[in-house]
């Protein structure tokens, strides 16, 4: 006996499921459609959601500099490699030398936007943009420089002041009485 009614409680349930399953898909029926121009309207539309990583970028201030120091500390926190740091040396106007950004190489092929870069970076010079589209043919056309704006020109460094040639220096004098 207990078959028989196991049989029918699945088959209430079964039916239960179906009724619930056919009033979700009712109400999807009767709710307007959203249809966006995705090609058309681009700068319209919000395509991903704020938090979204699509491509490291470095920042940049008003005047066009860019806030990297060359540290090397995001290339060193970058678990596959995809950033590549060239750095060189220049004199500053007080006879200093200090590292600069030479090329910063991003290899968005390699990326697993892990935010490492982002979080240790201790300028806060570098984000994730929101920008999706980054389909490209090769790649080889993955791989970017970031500091694409060309650097300021650095104050020259003061020439070295060459000495004046000092005067002979007349003979010594000697306190030792002549005898």
């Amino acid at each position: 006996m207990g078959s028989v009614k196991d049989y029918f409680s699945s088959l209430g349930t079964g039916i239960t499921s179906l009724l619930k399953g056919m009033g979700v898909t009712g109400k999807e029926f009767l709710t307007p459609k959203v249809t966006e121009s995705y090609p058309d309207d681009r700068k319209t539309i919000q395509y991903a959601a704020p938090r979204f990583r699509a491509k490291l970028v470095l920042k940049y201030d008003a005047e066009g500099h860019h806030k990297c120091i060359a540290c090397g500390i995001c290339q060193r926190n970058c678990p596959n490699g995809t950033i590549n740091l060239t750095t060189k040396m220049v004199d500053l106007p007080d006879g200093k030398k200090k590292r600069k950004l030479d090329a910063y190489m991003y290899d968005l092929g390699s990326c697993t936007f892990c935010e490492l870069c982002v979080t240790t970076c201790p300028q806060n010079a570098l984000e994730f943009s929101n920008d999706f589209e980054q389909a490209v043919f090769t790649r080889s056309m993955l791989v970017e420089k970031l500091n694409y704006l060309p650097e300021l020109a650095e104050p020259a460094p003061a020439p070295k002041s060459a000495e004046a040639p000092k005067a002979p220096e007349a003979p010594a004098q000697s306190n030792v009485a002549e005898k």
